[in-house]
């Protein structure tokens, strides 16, 4: 895939959002070597509100007893 300037709005928000899934399915997972590799991939395309997207989709998919604090 090219420069994100490069693609169509939408076609990088799809990857973005499929990243998001992928990252918090990785999280679940406790695969941290994946966590790595898409969070690397997610930072060549995000904005600041995508990180805000991010920190949503993983507290969501978290169970409410398994929070750490920071």
């Amino acid at each position: 895939m090219g420069h994100p300037a490069s693609v169509a709005p939408e076609t990088v928000r799809d990857e973005q959002t499929a990243l998001i899934e992928a990252i918090t399915e990785a999280v679940h997972d406790g695969d941290d070597r994946t966590v790595r590799r898409l969070l690397a991939r997610f930072a060549e395309l995000a904005t600041i509100a995508d990180l805000y997207a991010l920190r949503d989709a993983l507290d969501t998919a978290r169970p409410s007893g398994n929070r750490r604090q920071s």
